[in-house]
């Protein structure tokens, strides 16, 4: 660090604005000291304060016993005052030396300090999930190191970055938060803030209030489709969207427009389009709602259920039911006596295969009657398979009564 004794009042102030490489500090203090605005007294203190803040950034980052350390020190220092001098002043030496005369040296090392540590606390990435919270820690240090070295661009370059994943990170939340879900649960989920952004701006398009699951968004996908046959889409920002997300929700918002093609095909399903394109896989963004899927699973077993069974479910219906796809027929929930004595006569020839049912129940009857129905279906044939199966009924009288008794036949 240059000292008083080294500069002179002769020196032009042009030299120093254009062609000075020093460290911005040292640039503000020569000018500061050619124009006055820095008197011997604070020169001598930032001679005192200068050593201190050496000794006390070595022992931080390392050790202030190993003169490396301290000659490492040095230059952090003078570094850090730079940057903070070259941010708050814009770039200007003399406003730059006022904020000298008017601070200390110490507290220009820190203000930059912490700058640094704001900054690396700052999110680095949109996904909601993978950024660390609670601000700047120890873990921290060696990231610090690195920037304590750092020029104002590469800080403002940097800060420029991580400003805009805030803004992505803050409008997806205040988005998700429109739709009734929070950011626990947006951590929890950890997609990517723009992928929370685009489906919250196609839930809007269906006139939505919620955050969808799957089956929801693919419903809301077709309902788009359809919507567009009759008058084409228009992507529009929402409603009440504060005016500090209005630009880098229209930056999301023109991605979905490029998009809209192939969303509104009719020729691709939701699921090749979102799950099977590489392109859009993680593009968009539906809660993992494994409840509704079992939900929605339920409800599809057991509408087919009901269609197999007519909407019957007393045990004689589904003993027909059952006794017909052991003997290989069509399953009916109700037979006439001539297709029940057609029945037996196949039993008889060609065999009752009661193994087949036990896999039909479990995987067309709703879960939670399977065990029922098995119980029903292995007591029936344990007491029926022997009169059903019998040479000596030649008549069938014994077995039609059978059926009679326990299934569903009518006259």
């Amino acid at each position: 660090m240059r000292g008083p004794s080294e500069t002179t009042a002769s020196e032009p102030t042009t030299s120093v604005a254009l062609f000075d490489a020093s460290p911005f500090f040292e640039k503000a203090l020569l000018f500061g000291i050619q124009h006055g605005i820095l008197d011997q007294a604070k020169l001598d203190s930032i001679q005192t304060d200068a050593p201190k803040g050496m000794v006390q950034i070595a022992r931080y980052f390392g050790s202030e016993f190993l003169r490396p350390e301290l000659e490492k020190a040095r230059d952090r220092i003078i570094n850090l005052v730079s940057l903070n001098l070259e941010h708050d002043s814009g770039g200007d030496v003399s406003v730059a030396a006022t904020i000298l005369r008017e601070n200390s040296f110490m507290s220009r090392s820190k203000a930059a300090s912490d700058m640094l540590k704001t900054l690396i606390a700052m999110p680095q990435n949109s996904h909601f999930g993978m950024n660390e919270h609670g601000g700047f820690s120890e873990k921290h240090i060696p990231q610090l190191a690195k920037w304590s070295l750092s020029s104002l661009t590469a800080y403002q370059t940097e800060l420029a970055k991580r400003q805009a994943v805030v803004q992505l990170i803050d409008a997806a939340q205040w988005l998700a938060d429109s739709l009734g879900m929070d950011a626990d649960d947006l951590e929890d989920a950890g997609p990517d803030a723009e992928a929370v952004i685009r489906t919250a701006l196609l839930v809007q398009q269906a006139s939505s209030k919620k955050m969808p699951d799957w089956l929801t968004f693919q419903l809301l996908i077709l309902a788009l489709r359809k919507k567009n046959v009759t008058k084409p889409i228009q992507m529009i920002l929402p409603k009440g969207l504060p005016f500090e997300y209005k630009q880098i929700v229209e930056e999301v918002l023109q991605t979905v427009k490029m998009d809209l093609p192939k969303i509104l095909d009719t020729a691709l399903t939701p699921q090749k389009l979102f799950n099977q394109t590489p392109a859009f896989v993680g593009r968009y963004f539906w809660i993992e709602d494994s409840l509704a899927q079992v939900d929605h699973f339920d409800r599809e077993a057991s509408a087919l259920w009901n269609k197999l069974t007519k909407g019957h479910s007393d045990d004689s219906s589904l003993l027909t039911l059952f006794l017909c796809i052991a003997t290989g027929l069509t399953g009916k929930t109700l037979l006439t006596e001539k297709s029940a004595s057609a029945l037996i006569r196949k039993i008889r020839k060609s065999g009752l295969h009661a193994n087949l049912v036990t896999p039909f129940i479990l995987e067309q009857a709703p879960l939670q009657y399977q065990s029922d129905y098995l119980q029903l279906w292995e007591r029936f044939i344990e007491d029926a398979q022997a009169t059903l199966q019998s040479d000596r009924d030649y008549k069938l009288h014994d077995a039609l009564a059978l059926l009679r008794n326990d299934c569903n036949i009518s006259d």
